[in-house]
């Protein structure tokens, strides 16, 4: 028999936590080949929230209680997760709301997930079967639904179409491993930086519907601008692909300056110039690449694998200027050289230009430096 522990954050859930108690535990009695242990992290509720869980044990055995102070999410779940594992020793952990917006009966299908090889399974309300409220106003569906994509954009992990949802089954040996990472974040961002652990690991993860309701009972403890403004910063320090785009700006301008300097103070011919130009510009991006935008897989093997991953790096770069020229022949043969007046007279040449690079040169060279240059260990 294995073991799975549900970890509930608690705050002021008196008028919920009943029902979903029950649910919970009705569900996994009907789960065969697993132990189901519930632990109720409650921060110190003013409502009762803790007395009425505590009612509930003498009904159920497996049931737990951890009080502690009011932290935030983030530290609610780690403290539930350490005490979980000290004192359970599970072999997979759940993460639950405590608002009853979560279907218990969506546990047979996390565990069916877990027992076919995933080791993180996420309840997504943005695949085929899952859906947000529909009486959701419109800033909060946008919120929901933009955010989740420039996650997805941010990190270039488009096949996670849930990054924020708050219902997931793990392997602990995830969470062992997240601990150190995931520990200096108190609020939401703490889903966002514990999924991207896992990838980071090689975790394989699933995804199973989930149809969200919206709570009946108590009110949200979302502070939705701290939220917002700390998972962007997330993002953006810690994706690899925005360090990427960074240092292809950063390679722009150095290429336009080398140019410059070539031309003008060397006297060197325009073409030959921007040539060389073009190669400085390679030659940094390779290096600010492997250690900063891939640092966490940096090439590794000493002089010798430099120089075969520099000579693959070029051959990447050549393709991306061969994709850039072939796609501007075709924009001006198709759709002409035009001033765009909406754009304030603009060359078309330049939007071509600017488009081919954001979807087709940037995806390209950065899906290629991952696969082949900076590949994982």
């Amino acid at each position: 028999m294995k073991r799975a522990s549900i970890i509930i954050p608690t705050y002021n859930e008196e008028g919920n936590i009943q029902q979903l108690v029950e649910q919970v535990f009705d569900v996994s009695s009907h789960v065969p080949n697993w132990v189901v242990d519930v632990v109720i992290v409650d921060s110190n509720s003013p409502d009762g929230t803790g007395k009425v869980v505590e009612s509930l044990i003498q009904k159920y055995p497996h049931l737990h209680l951890l009080k502690t102070e009011k932290e935030g999410l983030g530290k609610a779940y780690m403290k539930g997760f350490k005490i979980a594992i000290e004192k359970l020793q599970p072999y997979l952990l759940f993460e639950m709301d405590a608002d009853l917006s979560h279907d218990p009966k969506l546990i047979p299908a996390f565990l069916e997930k877990i027992e076919k090889g995933a080791d993180f399974v996420i309840g997504s309300r943005y695949i085929k079967g899952g859906s947000i409220p529909a009486d959701w106003g419109l800033y909060r569906k946008v919120l929901s639904s933009i955010g989740n994509l420039i996650i997805r954009f941010g990190f270039m992990k488009l096949s996670i179409s849930d990054w924020t949802s708050g219902y997931r089954a793990i392997k602990v040996w995830i969470v062992k491993d997240a601990f150190t990472h995931t520990e200096k974040y108190a609020g939401y961002v703490f889903q966002v930086a514990l999924l991207d652990r896992a990838i980071a690991k090689h975790a394989r993860i699933a995804e199973v519907p989930l149809k969200f309701i919206d709570r009946k009972s108590g009110i949200s403890k979302i502070d939705s601008v701290q939220y917002i403004v700390q998972t962007l910063w997330y993002v953006f320090t810690h994706s690899s692909f925005i360090k990427f785009v960074i240092v292809g700006l950063l390679g722009f301008v150095i290429d336009f300056g080398f140019a410059y300097a070539f031309i003008n103070l060397l006297k060197i011919a325009k073409a030959p110039a921007n040539m060389l130009s073009a190669e400085v510009a390679i030659v940094c991006n390779f290096f600010i690449n492997n250690f900063w935008s891939f640092r966490h897989k940096k090439i590794a093997g000493g002089f010798m694998a430099y120089v075969g991953k520099f000579f693959i790096f070029n051959f990447v770069s050549l393709g991306s200027i061969l994709i850039q020229g072939g796609g501007m022949f075709l924009a001006l043969k198709f759709l002409g050289d035009t001033k765009i007046l909406l754009l304030g007279g603009l060359s078309s040449w330049i939007l071509y230009k600017v488009l081919i690079i954001a979807f087709l040169i940037i995806p390209y060279s950065y899906v290629l430096y991952n696969k082949v240059v900076w590949k994982n260990k």
